[in-house]
């Protein structure tokens, strides 16, 4: 595979970088987004198989990559056993990919550059490249409701909550990530601003995901992920610290 034209020569030497995806029956999916992913530049990909049916692990891990099994349902339990398995040797740099190849991998030099230029968090914006009709209108919606509510109330504007984004690992440990299931964007974002961290975002393609969504493409997984990620962003602005008793007994 040739070289990601993205991905500078400092960025490429200077920074250990680690994938985590989150993965539900995305078994069609894997080969295609880890096909695309640049390789020369990622030193570990981490399939987090979160209770698949569809022998997800298996196709993992005849694509090489590293393979760990979440029993506990929602997208933050699997980035969370995501984290703890990298925990042990730590990269320098957590990206968060989804599975199901509706993001473009390629993409990933953008969100480097910009972490090697001092970001600390830096979020894909699907906003302005998505393909025609890969946002829904709903999608959009709920991402305007979301992002204006985080400047509303934290004088930030977040043009996107997309899943694609990367960390420095120090960054990450001062947030104390807790959510199990879709407030976990949006709880990073918001203590991103709250902890005083550099964010960025990056424009970053986007398409029709394969196979079904699990969220937008049903009612039920739309008004589930809209209403726990506007609890989220209400519940950090005015009951943090109640916030942080319940998670930690709940782990």
């Amino acid at each position: 595979m040739s070289a990601d034209p993205n991905l500078s020569e400092s960025t490429r030497s200077s920074l250990a970088v680690a994938i985590v995806m989150p993965a539900n029956d995305e078994a069609e999916a894997l080969p295609h987004v880890i096909g695309d992913i640049p390789r020369e530049r990622v030193s570990r990909i981490v399939v987090v198989d979160n209770n698949s049916s569809d022998g997800t692990a298996d196709v993992a891990r005849r694509l090489g990559v590293e393979v760990i099994s979440e029993n506990r349902p929602g997208y933050g339990s699997a980035c969370q056993a995501g984290i703890r398995h990298l925990a042990a040797s730590p990269p320098d740099v957590l990206v968060i990919l989804d599975a199901d190849y509706s993001d473009y991998p390629q993409d990933l030099g953008k969100l480097l550059e910009a972490i090697e230029s001092g970001a600390d968090l830096v979020c894909g914006s699907r906003v302005e490249l998505a393909r025609p009709g890969a946002l829904g209108p709903h999608v959009r919606w709920g991402n305007g409701l979301a992002t204006g509510l985080i400047r509303l109330l934290f004088g930030h504007q977040f043009r996107d909550m997309g899943p694609f984004r990367a960390i420095r690992w120090d960054a990450l440990q001062k947030l104390e990530m807790r959510d199990p299931a879709y407030g976990w964007n949006a709880e990073m974002q918001v203590k991103a601003l709250q902890h005083g961290l550099r964010t960025e975002e990056v424009a970053v393609r986007y398409r029709d995901r394969i196979g079904r969504s699990k969220i937008s493409g049903t009612v039920r997984g739309t008004i589930g992920a809209g209403t726990g990620i506007l609890l989220m962003i209400a519940t950090l602005k005015f009951a943090p610290r109640w916030y942080a008793r319940r998670v930690s007994l709940a782990t």
